[in-house]
């Protein structure tokens, strides 16, 4: 009879943002057709809820019939709904011309930052700001 390893303590293997959104349907295709990711469930009919993914990166989408957030302050301090990475700065520039070429909307377009990422905000149809970061070279 093999031993089973004990472990010292339970390891978090991933994480995964909530976006609340006004219209699922909506999020889902913006998420889909203009991001590059792919429905891996939506629950409820209609659909409230629901995970998109691309690659290693999953996200929650959440129904919310009223506003979140007051007024503008996602965009007046810049709050970020979530961050979103890849390895390489060759990456983060072929992903900001990829999305360039889908038509979609940044906030902020791809800078080099001081603290050494090169990175880019797209705004959602639900005005969740989502970061995409990668290392400056």
């Amino acid at each position: 009879m093999s031993e089973r390893p004990t472990l010292d303590r339970a390891v978090l293997s991933a994480t995964e943002a909530m976006l609340y959104v006004s219209d699922f349907e909506r999020a889902r295709d913006f998420y889909v057709s203009k991001l590059g990711f792919v429905t891996e469930f939506s629950y409820g009919e209609p659909p409230f809820y629901g995970l998109v993914k691309r690659d290693r990166a999953r996200l929650c989408l959440r129904l919310i019939r009223e506003p979140v957030f007051v007024g503008d302050i996602r965009t007046r301090e810049e709050l970020l709904s979530v961050a979103l990475t890849v390895d390489t700065a060759a990456e983060v520039g072929a992903l900001f011309e990829e999305f360039r070429a889908a038509d979609v909307a940044f906030y902020r377009e791809l800078k080099q930052q001081p603290w050494g990422a090169r990175d880019f905000v797209v705004l959602d149809p639900d005005g969740n700001l989502v970061l995409f970061a990668g290392p400056s070279g």
